[in-house]
């Protein structure tokens, strides 16, 4: 199958493209970007042809399905015309800056029939496959809190390009790019939010927030913490869990857990499950007809959710309920 990638503006659109390259299933045949002189240089990279008119896209019925790596502001524009000239979608996080523009492209997305995943690579680690089937088994017992950190060093180390800070395209910093990975998990474990706070603040100076936290109220007083930032070296991630039986520790690769069957006693899993197949190849063999494309439209339209909530309480410094 024909796959153009449309947009060469995030930092994981080499990495996502290359992953088609390599899947004997899809052929990346050319690269869009609305920024002619950056999209042609990562079309040099790549050895694909640069296409300079986006319509064309649409209109070639060749191409099956397309990567969208736009920015995160031209995402409801393109993802919205990509379903509609019947296109199945793979999109970098997060899917819009609102919950109206969210189901805008959701209802675009389940209109046209088009295979739709957004990028949660987190879910296919062993640690939090391994973490999940503890939670549903009961191991637990009734969750009560959980803490996810995501922080790496790309503000204060300087390997961010600058338009991840231009509030502009991204829609905000630290919480809205990284965070996404503890609130989409935070979601995958604890379901619905009902409240959430929030605390941003600017470490280096270049605009958006570079070291986040929102504390978020789920069903029966569940605790979820969502941290992250571009300010940390080392410890970038933690999981941590409790509930009324056990608790679970992820850290550097290894599950560490107890419950009544370790007599509360922590121990280390060693029988981890196998990494679940990447999003991006996993929505290939969909498209193909293989399995089903994960992480969904309803999937993304939470994530927005989650999002949106995080910044108005951030903006007004008071609780927001969803």
């Amino acid at each position: 199958m024909k796959i153009a990638t449309i947009g060469a503006w995030h930092v994981h659109t080499m990495e996502y493209a290359t992953a088609i390259q390599k899947n004997p299933k899809a052929e990346l045949c050319c690269i869009w970007d609305d920024d002619v002189q950056r999209g042609q240089a990562v079309a040099e990279k790549l050895g694909v042809p640069f296409q300079p008119d986006l319509e064309a896209i649409w209109a070639d019925s060749s191409i099956e399905a397309v990567q969208i790596t736009t920015a995160t502001y031209q995402h409801t524009e393109v993802l919205k015309a990509a379903a509609k000239a019947g296109k199945h979608i793979f999109t970098e996080k997060v899917l819009a800056f609102t919950n109206e523009e969210a189901e805008e492209i959701a209802q675009a997305v389940r209109d046209s029939g088009v295979k739709f995943t957004i990028s949660y690579p987190h879910k296919t680690w062993p640690t939090l496959k391994a973490a999940k089937a503890l939670v549903e088994r009961g191991k637990l017992g009734k969750i009560t809190y959980a803490r996810v950190r995501d922080a790496h060093n790309g503000s204060s180390a300087g390997w961010l390009p600058p338009h991840f800070f231009d509030a502009a395209q991204t829609g905000g910093g630290a919480m809205i790019d990284l965070g996404a990975h503890p609130m989409y998990t935070l979601h995958w474990f604890m379901g619905e939010p009902k409240s959430i706070v929030s605390m941003f603040t600017q470490v280096t100076g270049k605009g958006v927030e570079d070291n986040a936290v929102s504390v978020i109220e789920f069903a029966d007083g569940a605790v979820g913490v969502s941290e992250t930032g571009f300010v940390t070296t080392g410890n970038s991630y933690i999981l941590e869990m409790s509930g009324t039986e056990g608790s679970l520790l992820v850290h550097n690769n290894t599950l560490e857990y107890s419950c009544k069957e370790t007599e509360g006693k922590p121990v280390m899993m060693e029988d981890l499950p196998e990494a679940s197949t990447m999003p991006i190849d996993a929505w290939i063999d969909a498209v193909d007809g293989v399995g089903e494309a994960p992480n969904g439209i309803d999937d993304a339209v939470a994530l927005t959710k989650f999002m949106v909530g995080a910044y108005e309480a951030q903006r007004t410094g008071k609780k927001v309920l969803f």
